[in-house]
């Protein structure tokens, strides 16, 4: 690759020094012929040089033509002398005017060349970012990455490096492995976290290193979203300009970020799918285990009759509380699983304070049955939410206050219309809440000292209640009375208006 331009140069000079032989001679023949006919002559020649060789050429060739035309040409022929002094300013004349036109038949060409490697950058670039939004594939996709960018601009070695824990994530893409000290990676990396300048010159912005390494130079560019850097780009010859390397830089950086989403967008699928498979799975559950359960405590009520023995009588009564109980458990697995595959359907309507509280009780009766419960619940306005979530999580906040505190102490229901949604709050009479197991309490599971001792349970009560209230942009917390016993309080953003307006 390296020998054809050394090639050509050196043909075009040899063809530069035969042509002005030539003319000479051929000017020679020809009889009577002026000095200044054979300058113009051998300019001709000069000028033909310089368009398509490099400036040395050129200069050269016209060098050489000075001395032809001073020899051949200018009195006395023959010698390098020259007698009259007006020869001497042609001589000069000739010879300046020769290398200002090799000078600016090279700048011509310079700028010509200019253009076609600014052509064919943008071309590669173009290519090279039709190479990024044609690739689909999340696994691999940075090596092949790598390999387009080695192949489209003909780099020996390609490697694209993304800090990772721990090191570095080192992405091979050009013939030649691409290898460097990890440290000179974290001493480039720290350069390129500090102030961004771009450089209208290079058309780069900074923070660029270049190193000599066994297998030539290696440029290391810096890989950015915006102002932050994500990586580096390592590239071994051929060399690229300044400019060129940081416009692949961020198109590769660009590449990095699609790649992200794309193996982003695929885990929201797979994420969509699950939940679809689940909410299939709890439809079938709901209607599977629900029905069986719901038959088989109607049967067993159906057994409580009056003419049998009082022990079995007693032992009906026995199976429908574990019925019920294991009715509630089943409900709760069905909220949970619910929660976590984000499969709650919200459907608002216009209710009053007091028929959530009402639902919620029906919903808990065996566990309020023989005890004190007392509602303050505003019927005269109503909101705009969804019963069934906020009569559900309500029930599990009395159900709790009614495990944890003595059969004949109160359980207190407030609920009330503010500003910002429904406020309902459960007090008990119970031994209160640890200090220490406020921040736990509505992680799932979740279970107390105190609340083992006193009762059995799943601790997924309260965990359900914050996720359905999570599920309607309500929150729920809970806090000690000062005159003995906890309050769980929670609030649901809805509108309101008054009953009257409904009517």
């Amino acid at each position: 690759m390296a020998a054809t331009p050394r090639l050509r140069d050196v043909s075009i000079l040899l063809g530069g020094l035969l042509a002005t032989v030539a003319v000479v001679g051929m000017v020679r023949v020809v009889s009577d012929v002026s000095p200044t006919t054979a300058a113009l002559a051998l300019l001709l020649v000069v000028l033909l040089t310089a368009t398509y060789g490099r400036l040395w050429i050129a200069i050269s060739v016209a060098l050489a033509a000075t001395l032809g035309l001073n020899f051949y040409f200018l009195p006395p022929v023959g010698t390098l002398t020259i007698a009259e002094p007006q020869n001497w300013v042609a001589l000069v004349t000739f010879l300046v005017t020769a290398v200002l036109a090799s000078n600016l038949s090279a700048a011509a060409q310079a700028r010509a060349s200019e253009a076609v490697a600014r052509r064919n950058e943008v071309t590669r670039l173009f290519d090279l970012t039709r190479d990024v939004l044609l690739t689909s594939e999340t696994t691999g996709a940075i090596e092949t990455l790598a390999r387009h960018v080695a192949r489209r601009f003909e780099l020996a070695g390609v490697a694209i490096c993304l800090p990772d824990e721990p090191g570095w994530r080192i992405h091979q893409g050009g013939r030649e492995d691409v290898h460097i000290d990890e440290e000179l990676l974290n001493g480039t990396m720290a350069k390129a976290h500090g102030a961004l300048e771009f450089d209208a010159r290079q058309r780069a912005y900074g923070g660029q290193a270049s190193i000599e390494t066994r297998g030539g130079r290696l440029a290391i560019v810096p890989l950015r979203h915006g102002t932050k850097a994500v990586g580096l780009l390592l590239a071994s010859s051929p060399p690229l300009d300044v400019g060129t390397l940081d416009a692949v830089a961020g198109v590769v950086a660009i590449a990095i970020e699609r790649t992200q989403f794309l193996h982003e967008r695929e885990a929201a699928e797979l994420l969509r799918q699950k939940a679809d498979l689940a909410a299939a799975l709890l439809a079938s559950l709901s209607h599977d285990l629900k029905t069986p359960l719901t038959a088989i405590r109607v049967a067993v009520e159906n057994l409580r009759d009056e003419l049998l023995p009082a022990d079995r009588r007693e032992q009906a009564g026995a199976a429908v509380v574990e019925l019920e109980r294991l009715n509630s458990l089943f409900q709760d697995i069905l909220d949970m699983a619910r929660i976590d595959a984000a499969a709650i359907d919200v459907s608002r309507q216009w209710v009053t304070p007091a028929d959530i509280v009402d639902a919620a009780a029906a919903q808990v009766r065996h566990a309020l049955e023989g005890r004190p419960f007392d509602v303050d619940a505003d019927g005269d306005t109503q909101v705009d939410l969804d019963p069934r979530i906020a009569s559900a999580a309500l029930a599990h906040l009395i159900e709790n206050a009614a495990r944890y505190s003595a059969a004949t102490q109160p359980i207190l229901v407030r609920a009330s219309v503010e500003h910002n949604g429904l406020h309902v709050s459960v007090e008990d009479r119970g031994p209160g809440l640890d200090a220490s197991e406020l921040e736990h309490l509505f992680e799932r599971f979740f279970r107390g000292q105190a609340a083992r001792r006193i009762a059995s349970g799943t601790g997924m009560g309260l965990a359900i209640t914050r996720g359905l209230l999570n599920a309607v942009g309500g929150r729920v917390w809970a806090e000690n009375v000062a005159t003995g016993g906890a309050r769980f309080s929670m609030v649901v953003p809805a509108a309101h208006r008054s009953v009257s307006m409904s009517v």
